[in-house]
């Protein structure tokens, strides 16, 4: 699926070390590492191993060593939960050792950003944040609409998040519910996909599974193609705990972000701003009036004055792409 879409990596999650042994190199017997290594090398896509705090600081430098040696490109290390004197010491010491072994490190379980990623590159995200997942288990009465409208003029002015987006099975308000085997997101189809201009995540995730993919490829191709670093970032309307909308551009296209809370809106959207030509095309995936996973996608003129006008429907969203010559 990685290899067909354009998808750069996957990450190999929990479960293919043995549970409860806190050792990395005690292999599920059901897993065979090399072979998917080689396998997914052969296909142009890279591994990214799952692993446990604990685990992986036991033998560091040997983990580190050993699997970047077998052509593994990173580790997404997970539950540290703090940043006293000494987790922040591991931060550390954790981006050396897999610099040195030219292993990239998305630090999930984690503490909010400080700087670390400017002094070890290697360093691409970081969690800190209510991301997606949580859908999996928590009440209904979880507001994670209104949180995705808020989060982002507080904790992601700290630096990059992994949230984890993308789901393919969403839900109204009054529809959602927290299933483990089958989640589903709040909030509509294009809440989701505009979480990848409104959210920065150098390392972004495609959260759903492939099955869900094929059935819906129209966007699982837009997914795979938006860029997850960017030339610009301009935040062009907001109002915290009520919506957003954040235009990020790569090289000569802008994709125009927009969320909203519980509450359905409408927004005029000022593309003149980023220096989008007047009376030219651009494409947009907007809110229906059906189901929660419903869209619409269309091609637009923009008017004259250079303000395109899109309605949100509850919990949804936006995403608008358009094109600006570079001079």
């Amino acid at each position: 699926f990685a290899a067909e879409y354009g998808v750069e990596y996957v990450i190999l999650d929990e479960g293919w070390a043995t549970k409860y042994k806190n050792d990395l190199f005690d292999i599920v017997p059901q897993i065979d590492m090399r072979a998917i290594v080689d396998y997914a090398t052969s296909k142009g896509v890279g591994i990214i191993l799952w692993a446990g705090y604990n685990a992986f600081d036991n033998d560091m430098e040997r983990v580190c060593s050993h699997y970047s040696a077998m052509g593994v490109k990173g580790f997404k290390i997970d539950f540290m939960d703090r940043d006293d004197a000494m987790m922040n010491e591991f931060y550390y010491r954790a981006a050396e050792v897999c610099a040195r072994h030219k292993l990239m490190i998305d630090f999930h379980g984690c503490a909010k950003p400080t700087g670390l990623n400017r002094t070890y590159p290697n360093v691409v995200n970081f969690e800190a944040v209510f991301g997606l997942e949580q859908m999996k288990w928590r009440k209904p009465e979880v507001d994670q609409m209104e949180y995705d409208v808020t989060m982002p003029f507080i904790r992601m002015v700290a630096g990059p998040i992994d949230y984890t987006q993308g789901a393919m099975l969403n839900a109204k308000r009054e529809e959602y519910r927290p299933n483990y085997n089958k989640p589903m997101s709040q909030g509509t189809r294009c809440h989701q996909l505009a979480a990848y201009a409104v959210f920065f995540s150098p390392l972004s995730m495609l959260c759903d599974s492939p099955s869900h993919y094929r059935s819906e490829v129209e966007c699982a191709e837009f997914i795979a193609s938006v860029p997850t670093v960017w030339d610009e970032s301009v935040v062009l309307d907001g109002k915290i705990g009520e919506y957003i909308v954040t235009a990020r551009r790569k090289d000569n296209t802008w994709y125009v972000g927009g969320m909203t809370d519980w509450n359905a809106r409408t927004v005029e959207v000022n593309l003149s701003q980023l220096g989008i030509a007047a009376n030219g095309t651009v494409e947009i995936f907007c809110d229906s009036d059906g189901a929660a996973s419903d869209y619409i996608r269309k091609s637009v003129t923009l008017p004259s004055n250079g303000v395109l006008t899109v309605d949100m429907a509850s919990g949804g969203g936006f995403m608008i792409i358009c094109q600006n010559p570079l001079p």
